[in-house]
């Protein structure tokens, strides 16, 4: 297993608006992409189709927009950005996205739901693995995590910012609307969500299985400032995040509807609900991996 040196850790707190382009993020986000398709191939199990649709808004957050410090890995990231998954079943672009911003060594990815692996198919804190800060994959609870963890920040002080990702089958959890009533009634303007909204959920499209509804109107009339962007096309998701971040400290929390694409960068995995928990055999990681180029690839 070789080990990519070009996204070394760093003991360094990341500034990473000045440090990315956007096709800099593009490469790494199809690095990203195929970390994702080679791990869960490796051990035949894990979520490629949601782990590919929000890699490039994680890509973005690590690599662009966050302030935060791989090494050391602080749990309490005092004076950094937090960011919280709460569909934790797309761990392998977490994991992949931790790995390659220096959290640990890519190395390790080969380790994907191994036993006695640190990278289990749910993030767990209980494995000590930088850059995970809280057990997710029971659905519909990171809201919650997120909010405590902006009030916190609050109270300490801390001026940083708190994101939070959730998945739209996800907001079918009772516990995410309780969540969305509490954090405008207190002002909590130092959060920023976002929902991958790609129509897709574990049974089908989730306007068959539980519809949605206008998500606009529902987070508007609770008080929620609301963006919407493409979240698979760079040059709209950055405006967006940078727009998301002027409206800070303004007395609403932020919600970004993302819309996103399952499967995306893979032609036979786009747009279905089929490749929410299937990985891909032999002969279709070869085919994905032909359509995810990078200048100089460096596959665990």
């Amino acid at each position: 297993m070789s080990q990519d040196t070009s996204f070394a850790a760093s003991s360094e707190t990341h500034t990473p608006e000045v440090t990315k382009s956007v096709a800099e993020l593009k490469q790494i986000a199809s690095q990203v992409r195929r970390d994702i398709l080679r791990m869960v191939h490796a051990v035949n199990s894990g979520h490629p189709g949601g782990s590919l649709g929000c890699t490039d808004l994680l890509v973005a957050l690590y690599f662009k927009v966050m302030k935060h410090t791989p090494e050391p890995f602080d749990l309490n990231g005092v004076g950094q950005d937090l960011f919280f998954l709460s569909n934790g079943h797309i761990s392998p672009v977490f994991y992949s996205v931790l790995a390659r911003s220096g959290y640990f060594p890519v190395g390790e990815l080969a380790t994907f739901r191994k036993l006695n692996s640190r990278l289990q198919g749910h993030p767990a804190t209980h494995e000590h693995l930088p850059g995970i800060r809280v057990a997710s994959g029971s659905l519909g609870q990171g809201l919650s995590v997120a909010i405590g963890a902006a009030q916190a920040k609050k109270l300490n002080g801390d001026n940083r910012t708190v994101f939070v990702l959730m998945g739209d089958g996800e907001l079918e959890e009772g516990q995410v609307w309780e969540a969305a009533m509490y954090a405008p009634h207190h002002k909590v303007d130092n959060l920023i969500a976002f929902v991958d909204r790609n129509g897709q959920q574990i049974d089908g499209p989730t306007d068959k299985i539980g519809g949605l509804g206008d998500l606009r109107a529902k987070f508007e009339a609770f008080n929620w400032r609301v963006l919407e962007t493409d979240g698979n096309d760079l040059d709209k998701l950055l405006p967006t995040l940078e727009e998301a971040q002027s409206l800070l400290g303004q007395g609403q929390p932020i919600m970004v509807l993302m819309d996103t694409q399952m499967g995306f960068g893979v032609d036979f995995m786009m747009g279905s609900h089929k490749w929410h928990g299937v990985a891909p055999n032999d002969e279709q990681l070869e085919k994905a991996l032909q359509q995810l180029s990078v200048e100089q690839a460096s596959d665990y």
